[in-house]
């Protein structure tokens, strides 16, 4: 697995301010994010300003194994319809991450300068993607980074019903079977707590970062 070769230096997660905001600035290189994953940190920011990095308290984490799987989605799984992957489409996954419009918001945070970030990481063994299949056809899927043993999701996407749904339900499912302790959600929405996500303090999310480094 790729480690980062050269020391970046992020402040203390508990100077960031009420929404999580830690630092400004910075490049998105394979030794800066990999740095941040270790630290709990991450980025997300729009065209046109600098790199924002993010270490919100409280943290949204779903744990291996607490994934709420609804019997008409545990029906859809079985449909022989449907094919999952990992790893096979990670480009396809993250672009259609960022064009695909999302209730509620304008625009996307994924610029390209974050899908070539992700794609160099994918290339070093880091970053993955999660996609689902109907007919040939990519209709849902996620990525994200596999730090230790915590996967920091990153986004998802959905072009049929359940899809994305589909997909959070396999990734737990290899959380489990991996032995990874968590998945990381970064921020709550009702979405993700119905889906089995909950929110512990920062504090805590970086003591279990720090557990899986030992």
């Amino acid at each position: 697995m790729y480690e980062a070769a050269t020391r970046i230096e992020f402040p203390p997660p508990h100077l960031a301010d009420d929404q999580g905001l830690l630092a400004i600035g910075g490049d998105l290189e394979p030794d800066t994010l990999l740095t941040a994953y270790g630290r709990g940190v991450f980025p997300w920011y729009q065209a046109g300003y600098p790199v924002l990095w993010w270490c919100p308290d409280p943290r949204m984490v779903l744990f291996a194994g607490e994934f709420h799987c609804s019997k008409r989605l545990r029906r859809r799984l079985r449909q022989p319809c449907y094919r999952f992957s990992w790893d096979r489409a990670f480009r396809d996954v993250i672009e259609s991450c960022a064009s695909i419009p999302r209730r509620g918001e304008s625009g996307t945070w994924i610029l390209p300068e974050m899908i070539a970030a992700y794609t160099r990481l994918h290339e070093l063994g880091v970053a993955h993607s999660l996609e689902v299949w109907q007919d040939g056809e990519l209709i849902g899927g996620l990525y994200g980074v596999l730090h230790r043993n915590v996967f920091f999701a990153e986004s998802m996407f959905s072009r049929r019903t359940d899809a994305s749904k589909m997909a959070l339900a396999l990734l737990s499912r290899r959380a489990l079977k991996e032995g990874w302790m968590l998945i990381d959600c970064q921020f709550h929405t009702d979405h993700l707590a119905s889906l089995g996500a909950r929110e512990i303090s920062r504090d805590r999310f970086l003591e279990l970062l720090a557990q899986g480094d030992g």
